[in-house]
């Protein structure tokens, strides 16, 4: 029961009260550059999250036999691996969702969340706890990334998901899906989440 009390606080924590975008603002290059979709989002958000959970698995296995002189650049090999991995299948299996994420999908090898969760916490704890972690951190991450991508899809084009849902007549604002609306929807949400915490 413990355990699982734990597991839940972790999961509790990524998605809500320290979730890795909107309350460390961690992974903000992929955060901004990809969501104007929510596909682009939800894909960007689960391809991190895959070797986030497997590089903390790894991590922690070797932690004990790995220098501290060489412990970061052994990280970023055991990173850069499943990045590749995940690389390969992307284009094997869903090549269109490839080519969006375009350079995002090798930049995950130097993405500060799985690095920081490498360092602070795979180093430092036993497998399974590291692989929990991963997997609450990745899915925080990627909570984020399809909720920034959904209002910007939505409001941008009036679609969610590729489907048409608000009328065609509506004034779609084209900024919302460009470089400049990534800024102004995570400003909002950030602005409404700190807003919410003064309040408590």
């Amino acid at each position: 029961m413990a355990k699982f009390n734990k597991y839940k606080e972790y999961f509790s924590q990524a998605l809500i009260s320290n979730n890795p975008v909107f309350f460390q603002a961690l992974g903000m290059c992929p955060t901004l550059g990809v969501t104007s979709t929510a596909i682009n989002g939800f894909g960007m958000g689960m391809a991190t999250a895959t070797v986030l959970v497997a590089s903390n698995f790894f991590i922690s296995l070797i932690r004990k036999i790995v220098p501290a002189e060489v412990r970061i650049p052994s990280f970023i090999v055991v990173i850069a691996t499943f990045v590749t991995i995940i690389q390969f299948i992307l284009k094997a299996y869903v090549p269109s969702l490839d080519a969006s994420l375009g350079l995002f999908i090798p930049l995950i090898v130097v993405n500060c969340l799985i690095l920081a969760r490498a360092e602070s916490f795979a180093s430092k704890n036993n497998p399974i706890d590291s692989l929990f972690d991963g997997l609450a951190m990745g899915l925080g991450f990627t909570f984020a990334l399809t909720v920034l991508g959904a209002i910007r899809e939505l409001l941008g084009s009036g679609t969610l998901f590729n489907m048409q849902v608000l009328p065609e007549l509506f004034p779609n604002t084209i900024m919302m899906i460009l470089p400049p609306g990534a800024f102004l929807t995570l400003g909002f949400i950030l602005a409404f989440i700190n807003y919410k915490r003064r309040d408590k």
